[in-house]
């Protein structure tokens, strides 16, 4: 299964063509990204419930800390209303240096997206809920079962979503990252008394695909530094990149220094942190990954060079 990411930093409508276009290309999912500083997921989500027909949808992901979630509850089952059952949830930590620029404070990530999937499974079926801090919430419409997607990287995480998750998205793009996850979440759900073969495992890999190698590359290593720039030791030591190299792509990014990027990131970076070039190469990875036991692979930024090129491109030569 293929499902593509839009970051609505493009008007809905915009963003609801490049959907329709993906969906008569072959994908099926769609995952529309939350951060305060783009268009309103739901509002786009909302768009492309109307312009699409087939493709599921939802946020990848929302998080507990920007949106109380009860409202979040409400609004993925006013999107599935909306698409007639094709919404989908993903929900994760999200990200600790965004909420410090919106003064948030990133308390307790484990606790709080466990909680929230639990309150939000109860919401949908609309029972009375008394966990979590509410007293009696409760939703005032009926809904069917919307799949909740954990997004996930470190070890509990990892845990948690194959014990409560119906799919755990993985930021990451290389064999390797995944034979680090997949156990640990397959070790989740034995632990809850699950059967592993019923959480999906979804890499969600940036991605660039076009005829011309060097250009598919070049497009990707913008994304990469930023993946770089986040990345925890333990993910940078696995794939060679010592803390000096990344220290010294985060002074890049945090200058404003998108020429020292460009060289900062070298063809081996991209090959760890994207699946990057023509479609022969990019096939040959999702191979190995379906090869670990990767289920969907989500076409993350930035697609390609030129988007509407790759996305076509995707789906003829790749899907």
């Amino acid at each position: 299964m293929f499902g593509i990411e839009f970051v609505p930093a493009d008007p809905a409508l915009k963003i609801g063509y490049m959907a329709k276009l993906a969906e008569d290309a072959g994908f099926e999912t769609i995952w529309i990204t939350d951060h305060y500083n783009n268009r309103d997921a739901y509002s786009t989500l909302a768009i492309l419930s109307l312009l699409t027909s087939r493709v599921k949808l939802g946020p990848g992901v929302t998080n507990p800390y920007t949106r109380n979630i009860a409202i979040t509850a409400s609004s993925i089952a006013s999107i599935n209303e909306l698409s007639g059952g094709r919404a989908i949830l993903g929900i994760g930590p999200g990200d600790k240096a965004t909420f410090e620029a919106m003064g948030i404070e990133w308390d307790k990530p484990l606790t709080r997206v466990k909680d929230a999937v639990l309150t939000i499974k109860a919401l949908l079926a609309r029972a009375r809920v008394d966990q979590g801090g509410f007293k009696g919430a409760q939703l005032a419409f009926s809904t069917n079962k919307i799949p909740i997607y954990i997004g996930a990287q470190g070890p509990k995480m990892l845990e948690l979503a194959g014990a409560i998750g119906d799919g755990v998205l993985i930021n990451a793009s290389h064999p390797e990252d995944f034979k680090f996850a997949i156990p640990i979440v397959k070790q989740g759900a034995e632990k809850a008394g699950r059967d592993p073969k019923e959480i999906e495992i979804c890499a969600y890999a940036s991605f660039s695909a076009d005829r011309d190698l060097e250009k598919a590359e070049k497009a990707a290593k913008i994304v990469v530094a930023f993946i770089i720039a986040g990345s925890p030791n333990n993910v940078l030591e696995r794939h060679g990149v010592s803390q000096d190299e990344a220290k010294k792509i985060y002074t890049s990014i945090a200058k404003g220094d998108f020429g020292s990027l460009m060289a900062d990131v070298t063809l081996k970076m991209v090959e760890s942190f994207s699946i990057s070039g023509t479609p022969d190469k990019c096939s040959s990875r999702i191979t190995e990954l379906v090869q670990t036991g990767v289920t969907q692979i989500v076409v993350g930024s930035p697609i390609g060079p030129d988007k509407e090129r790759s996305i076509k491109l995707i789906g003829k030569s790749i899907i």
